[in-house]
């Protein structure tokens, strides 16, 4: 997503157009829609901020035909609204003072980045920007809120990414308060990034040693599938390996975690014999997991966290049974003075005042607050909400707003406008001609360059309440972590504790201090355990020993079909479907693919057999097209005789098309072929038999049948049965026609390229009309064996139909249970012997009285009962 919309600096969605009016005054006219829900504060210079009050968009499609609607969200993040009421308060605090920017006022331009993407680029770009106050077409310069040369923000990560490719190429900085993604670093990629909370480096540093210390050798690894979580757990794995440290498991869930995805990862924590789990998530994720642990009662997980939720009390409230004894880093905090008494100020006069903390306040109490600006859908609930009765105060409540104990991040926001403030005192007090510019210049304050400020920025160090605040050639600070305890009060509320620190100022053996006994653990006295493991070589994995610790492997090969690539692995990799382990087993190279050939023995002899039932039934056309005179091939219905050995020499030639590479163009034409000559030769049969049937039924007195079934009409059913088959190929063909497809089902270094059927439906429709079109050959033929005289065929054909059954009855199961070419040859020999069973069961007789036997090729002989 972020990649995405790194295209979007060369496209301004806000465009400010000068035009020219009847009164010679310039007009904004801004693209996109207006927005108006914000915080602005004017100033000398006007800081911008990105916050994320709501949270969980609302998907929806727009048809454009009428305006699109704003995008809903699901939740307002009361905590998002106290680290905006911070950046507000630290901006009040600083135009007070008299030792920093004297002569400059700040101002604030705040807006909801609601955690999102798109948002956040939107209202970056109206910070950037400025905005008209009112409407479409006023004056620029009258009624334009103030551009922003730097913004405060954002909180996530990603959205931190986006925003910076959006702005960095105008050189405007951001500095995050609670972005920690290592990526974020990379100067090349985001030159202008700028944070108050530590380098994820630092804390996945903490991590290894917090693992380290308790010899925990064998730890799962789980994250949601974002920037933050992969860059976190990447590092991790690397700087694990220093200490011998194993990952029992990494696994990845989706952002908008799913019920499948949070079944499958707790069957792996429930499943696996790690008992320590390292999670890289936020609250909103680990909540759908935790909810799932207790319905599957895995109980007995000691979690190990990131910062992200290190401190969460709402988790606590909901899962305290489970979070008992959780161990995790949190960013430092600090106590700010009187700023609980300006977030508890607020009160509903100034909430019917703002959208946000109207909203806020109606979701605080659980009231309608009449008269305010706020067009937030609160849901079902809130429309039984009573009106707000004007009595209600933040002091009687309590909120997650007003919760000042762990001040970490709104700390972070603190230092982040400090940081700013500074950087603008020191371009202030800059004497011209010893400036850091071309030719001592110093920088511009009317208006503020945001290159000239990002400057001073990274070169500005000061100190906030008893803090050194100091950043490196990244762009981030001094790395420095709490270690938090979560623990059961008396009362059974959380109680945060403090036992031990992370400095990544001190040296290398005393950056972690670790106070043990204070730690309540998750289950007992003493701290879990979790055991060693030892190196495996590329081609084996790791299989547990029993009776032994559980980090502790036996080097076993990797099964059939599966590799491992690199020392350690945990699991084998299955290759893929076109490829197969070496020798070794360390490396994937690719199958030697597998069909009937043309130049394989078994190959040779079908296609053999095939031309030669080909040539034979065009040797005994060619006798019968020569004799066709003869009372023997005029008795038996010649023109059918004729068409039916062409089509027996179809279904000869048809059985070719089962040998070779097969293609999507071969394999839509097999089948359909195969069907549709069987079909004309049972329809052809069918015909002869019926005939026959007639023939002596219509001798009887009062029965002249035999005008129904004239060679027209012969010819008829023939077209007419064989139709059924044409239209049960064509619904196959449209529907789900056959195709060339790679078979890797059957584990082995070959890899069969096969037809598939596409419809299991389409393929047995077609053998079954075709053991419908023989049951009723075979019936006829069967009626129609004990009629008089010497040209009855009837015999001859019930002969070959019992080969017939004989040959598909036996070809079904061994069809179902053979593969790969072995499956196609069966295929092809059940077709050889029907054909070869028809033509020598009803064609044989007749060629040896037409070549062999003349003298009983006489209409007298035939004539004979």
């Amino acid at each position: 997503m972020a990649r995405l919309h790194a295209t979007l600096p060369t496209l301004w969605l806000m465009l400010c157009v000068g035009v020219q009016s009847q009164g010679n005054k310039d007009k904004c006219i801004y693209q996109g829609d207006e927005d108006t829900y914000s915080f602005y504060q004017g100033g000398d210079v006007v800081l911008g901020g990105l916050f994320p009050l709501h949270s969980s968009p609302i998907s929806s499609v727009s048809s454009f035909r009428t305006e699109p609607e704003p995008t809903k969200y699901k939740f307002f993040t009361s905590r998002a609204m106290r680290w905006m009421q911070t950046m507000i308060f630290t901006v009040d605090e600083i135009n007070q003072r008299q030792d920093i920017l004297p002569n400059l006022t700040l101002g604030y331009h705040i807006r909801d980045s609601c955690g999102d993407i798109p948002v956040s680029l939107k209202k970056s770009l109206l910070l950037v920007n400025g905005q008209p106050e009112r409407g479409f077409g006023q004056g620029c310069e009258d009624t334009q809120k103030q551009p922003c040369p730097v913004i405060v923000g954002d909180a996530g990560s990603g959205v931190s990414m986006a925003v910076l490719r959006t702005l960095g190429p105008f050189k405007i900085p951001l500095v995050s308060y609670f972005a920690s993604c290592s990526c974020l670093s990379n100067k090349r990629e985001f030159p202008t990034f700028m944070r108050t909370i530590p380098n994820d480096a630092f804390q996945i540093k903490a991590l290894v040693k917090l693992v380290h210390y308790f010899q925990w050798t064998w730890v799962g690894v789980i994250g949601v599938n974002s920037d933050y979580a992969r860059f976190a757990i990447q590092l991790f794995l690397k700087e694990s390996e220093r200490f011998n440290i194993c990952p029992a498991y990494v696994h990845f869930y989706p952002v908008a975690v799913i019920q499948n995805a949070v079944e499958e990862l707790v069957n792996i924590l429930r499943s696996s014999s790690a008992t320590v789990i390292l999670n890289f998530s936020g609250e909103s994720e680990l909540r759908s997991i935790l909810k799932e642990c207790r319905h599957q009662n895995v109980t007995h997980l000691q979690w190990i966290t990131s910062e992200a939720w290190a401190t969460s009390k709402p988790l606590w409230e909901d899962f305290g049974d489970l979070l008992k004894g959780t161990l995790g880093f949190a960013i430092r905090k600090a106590d700010i003075p009187n700023l609980v008494s300006y977030l508890r100020s607020v009160n509903v006069s100034l909430a019917q005042m703002s959208h946000f903390l109207s909203e806020f306040w109606e979701e605080t109490f659980n009231c309608q607050l009449n008269g305010s600006s706020n067009t937030h859908v609160h849901g079902e609930m809130a429309q039984n909400w009573p009106p707000c009765n004007g009595r209600e105060s933040l002091d009687d409540v309590y909120t997650l707003y007003s919760d000042v104990s762990q001040l970490r991040v709104s700390y972070n926001v603190y230092k982040a406008v400090y940081l700013i403030a500074h950087a603008l005192h020191n371009m202030s007090t800059c004497v011209p001609g010893e400036g850091p510019f071309q030719n001592g210049t110093c920088g511009s304050l009317n208006p503020v360059l945001p290159w000239q400020l990002l400057h001073y920025m990274k070169r500005t160090n000061f100190t906030t309440l008893g803090e050194e605040v100091r950043l490196d050639d990244n762009g981030d600070p001094i790395a420095s972590y709490d270690l938090m305890n979560m623990q059961r009060g008396s009362d059974g509320s959380l109680q945060l504790v403090r036992v031990g620190f992370f400095d990544a100022s001190l040296e290398e053996d005393k950056d972690l201090v670790i106070d043990e006994p204070v730690i309540m653990w998750h289950r007992g006295e003493k701290a879990p355990e979790s055991f060693c493991s030892k190196s495996c070589l590329p081609g084996y994995r790791k299989a547990r020993q029993k009776g032994k610790p559980v980090c502790c492997f036996d080097c076993i090969p990797c099964a059939e079909g599966e590799i491992s690539n690199q020392t350690d692995s945990i699991d084998c990799l299955i290759c893929s479907k076109e490829t197969w382990p070496n020798q070794a087993q360390n490396q994937c190279i690719p199958k030697t693919l597998e069909f009937l050939s043309f130049q394989e023995p078994l190959g040779i002899i079908l296609w053999t057999f095939s031309a030669l039932g080909a040539f034979a039934t065009l040797a005994v056309l060619g006798v019968f097209i020569m004799y066709r005179k003869t009372p023997v091939v005029r008795g038996n219905n010649m023109e059918l005789s004729f068409l039916l050995l062409l089509f027996l020499c179809a279904c000869f030639l048809i059985g070719l098309t089962f040998i070779g590479k097969p293609t999507d163009g071969l394999c839509r034409i097999r089948y359909p072929a195969f069907g549709i000559s069987f079909a004309l030769c049972f329809s052809c049969i069918l015909a002869k038999t019926v005939v026959v049937l007639m023939a002596f039924r219509s001798t009887l007195p009062g029965r002249n049948a035999m005008k129904w079934f004239g060679p027209a009409k012969q010819r008829s059913s023939v077209i007419l049965c064989t139709c059924v088959q044409v239209l049960i190929c064509i619904i196959w063909l449209t529907t789900k026609p056959p195709f060339a497809s790679n078979n890797s089902k059957f584990m082995s270094a070959t890899l069969t390229v096969e037809c598939a059927v596409g419809s299991e439906v389409g393929f047995w429709c077609v053998l079954g009309y075709i053991g419908f079109l023989a049951c009723l050959c075979f019936l006829m033929a069967f009626l129609a064996r004990k009629l008089p005289d010497n040209f009855n065929e009837a015999k001859y054909i019930t002969f070959s139909m019992l080969i017939f059954f004989a040959v598909w009855i036996t070809f079904i199961p061994v069809y179902v249970s053979a593969h790969g070419k072995y499956m196609v040859a069966v295929h092809v020999f059940a077709i050889l012997a029907s054909a070869f069973g028809l033509l020598l069961c009803i064609f044989a007789p007749k060629c040896y009285i037409v070549l062999l036997k003349p003298e009983k090729n006489v209409k007298k002989q035939m004539m004979k009962r």
